[in-house]
């Protein structure tokens, strides 16, 4: 039995595929090796797996994961997977070659991440060949759930939204501007708390000029700061995976279309094509 597994930083989509071909899916939380130590994996990962899941009979773990980028980081989470996942040999990528594999198969062009964090990335139908860093949550991730998380608690803060939006977001979560600030600054996962505001977000409809303009500013210094800084972009699609691209999918196609890009695919999650990449490699190498 193998597993495929797609990592982000708030969560882990997994695909058990057992000796029958049959796919079973299940989900954690997301590992992302710059805020989660070994340790935490391995007690998340004990907690969380399904529990008739037959760890022993596993024997392939193919796991990419936000985070992933360098050695170290990979490594880091080897060391946790192989821990629990003990009879199986353990693969670690990026989840930015999980999501170029799925968007684009073996075809080269422009794959990207939009959900907690963001990516970039040009792919030559084996390997990211070119990759513009994100500067991740505090530095960059420019149109993430997390920048988009960041930029309305910016204005609840400064007293910048509109009143019947600060008055929804009060009642949704009962936060004070020092309690933001204590879950920015003192709590870990600051990421992941940003981020959990692009939903609402998405969700509010009392100000709906608000909160497009909130994601479409978002999109323009995604655009402005990364997409478009890649050589001859325009040549390639807009590939895009990822809860926020994928829901907000209707302001980013507008700024796709204004790039002078082709709209591609913007897909929810990678899982189901990942696993369909790794059973064909599997198949091409049998032929």
């Amino acid at each position: 039995m193998i597993i495929i597994a797609d990592g982000g930083s708030t969560k882990t989509n997994w695909c058990l595929v057992n000796e029958e071909g049959k796919k079973i899916y299940f989900n954690t939380e997301g590992y992302n090796p710059y805020f989660v130590s070994e340790e935490y994996i391995i007690s998340s990962l004990k907690e969380s797996l399904p529990i008739d899941l037959q760890i022993d009979k596993i024997t392939e773990v193919n796991y990419y994961g936000a985070g992933c980028s360098t050695q170290e980081k990979r490594d880091h989470v080897k060391r946790a997977m192989s821990a629990v996942f003990t009879s199986a040999t353990v693969n670690i990528g990026h989840d930015l070659l999980a999501a170029a594999r799925a968007l684009l198969g073996t075809n080269e062009g422009f794959a990207a991440i939009l959900g907690t964090g963001t990516n970039t990335c040009i792919y030559d139908g084996k390997d990211v060949v070119n990759n513009i860093d994100s500067g991740a949550y505090i530095l960059g991730d420019e149109g993430s759930g997390c920048y988009i998380g960041k930029k309305l608690l910016t204005d609840y803060l400064r007293g910048y939204m509109p009143e019947a939006v600060r008055e929804l977001f009060w009642e949704t979560y009962k936060l004070t501007p020092d309690d933001v600030n204590e879950q920015v600054y003192t709590k870990p996962l600051a990421n992941r708390f940003c981020a959990s505001f692009s939903k609402f977000v998405y969700d509010n409809n009392v100000h709906i000029e608000y909160s497009r303009n909130l994601v479409r500013t978002s999109f323009e210094d995604f655009f402005k700061n990364l997409v478009t800084r890649y050589p001859d972009y325009q040549k390639y699609t807009f590939n895009c995976i990822g809860s926020v691209g994928y829901n907000f999918r209707n302001v980013l196609e507008e700024l796709v279309i204004e790039n002078g890009m082709t709209v591609g695919n913007i897909i929810r999650s990678p899982i189901d094509d990942l696993v369909k990449f790794h059973l064909n490699q599997a198949a091409a190498l049998k032929a």
